[in-house]
C-alpha cells in the first residue's frame, strides 16, 4: 500500500532503531521496577505479607508510578524527544531528508508520531516491569504467594492515560525547540531548566500553568488543586498549542538543515 504519510512514517521509524533513544525507552521502562524489586527481595521477611495484602497491586503500582512520574518520566521524555528529533542534525542528513519526495507536513507529523509511539512503548514496558515486581518473587520463591487481590486494571489504565497526557506538553515543546536548533544541548538545557523550574515552583499559586509540571503534579499537587484546576485540560491545551506552533515554525523556517 503506497500511502505517502505511511511511507514517511516507516522511514522515520527505521531511523530510530539502535539509537540511544530506543535503548532509553527499554532501560527507562524497567529501571524503577528493577530497583523496587531489589528492595522488596532485600527485605524478604516482609514480602509474603506484602503479597497477601488486599491492596498488594495498588501499593506496588502507586510506589512505582510515584517514583517514575516525579523525576524520571519528565527527564526521560526531555532526553528521548531531543535525541530523536536531532538525528538529522547529528548525522548531517537534513538536506537528504528534505530532498526526498515527501511533504514537509508528513515529515513533521511522522517524526512526532514516532516519538509518541515510543512513549507508549515505554509505558507498556514500565507496566510489564511493575507486574514482574510482584510476579517474579512468587515464581522464584515457593513461600511467597501470588496475590489474591484482583488486578486493578481500570486504575492502571487510568493512570497510564493520565500520565501519558501529562507528558505531551513536554514532548511538543521539546520537539518544537529541537527542530529549530542544531545544538543538542540547547533543547536539553531548556527542557531540564523548565523541569527544575516546575519543581521549584510547585508551591506557587499558579504552578499549574508551568507546562512541565503535570507529571509530578499528579502526585504533588493533587490535594492542593483538587476540584479547582483540571490538569488534563491544561496539558491537552499546551500540547495543541506547542504542536501548532512547532508546525508553523518548521514550515516557515527557511533553512531547515
Amino acid at each position: 500500500m503506497n500511502i505517502p504519510f505511511l511511507n514517511t512514517f516507516r522511514s522515520e521509524w527505521l531511523k530510530k532503531k539502535g539509537t540511544a533513544a530506543a535503548w532509553l525507552v527499554v532501560i527507562g521502562g524497567f529501571f524503577i521496577p528493577f530497583i523496587i524489586l531489589i528492595g522488596r527481595v532485600y527485605y524478604f521477611d516482609s514480602l509474603a505479607a506484602r503479597h497477601t495484602d488486599p491492596n498488594a497491586w495498588v501499593a506496588v503500582f502507586t510506589t512505582c508510578w510515584k517514583q517514575m512520574a516525579i523525576l524520571l518520566l519528565p527527564f526521560g521524555v526531555i532526553l528521548a524527544t531531543s535525541l530523536i528529533t536531532q538525528l538529522e542534525f547529528r548525522n548531517n542528513t537534513w538536506k537528504q531528508t528534505h530532498t526526498a519526495p515527501q511533504r514537509l507536513t508528513h515529515l513533521f507529523f511522522a517524526k512526532l508520531l514516532v516519538i509518541l509511539i515510543m512513549l507508549l512503548q515505554f509505558f507498556a514496558l514500565f507496566n510489564l516491569g511493575v507486574y514482574l515486581v510482584v510476579a517474579l518473587p512468587s515464581l522464584a520463591f515457593p513461600s511467597i504467594p501470588y496475590p489474591d487481590a484482583p488486578f486493578p486494571f481500570a486504575m492502571v489504565m487510568k493512570w497510564n492515560a493520565t500520565l501519558f497526557l501529562a507528558s505531551l506538553p513536554i514532548v511538543a515543546l521539546q520537539y518544537l525547540i529541537s527542530l529549530q536548533v542544531r545544538n543538542f544541548l540547547v533543547p536539553l538545557g531548556v527542557g531540564i531548566g523548565l523541569f527544575i523550574a516546575s519543581l521549584v515552583g510547585m508551591s506557587w499559586q499558579y504552578s499549574y500553568t508551568i507546562p512541565y509540571i503535570y507529571c509530578s503534579g499528579r502526585f504533588l499537587l493533587a490535594e492542593k488543586l483538587a476540584g479547582t484546576v483540571d490538569l488534563n485540560l491544561w496539558a491537552a491545551g499546551y500540547f495543541a498549542l506547542f504542536t501548532v506552533a512547532g508546525y508553523v515554525l518548521y514550515i516557515a523556517k527557511k533553512e531547515k538543515g
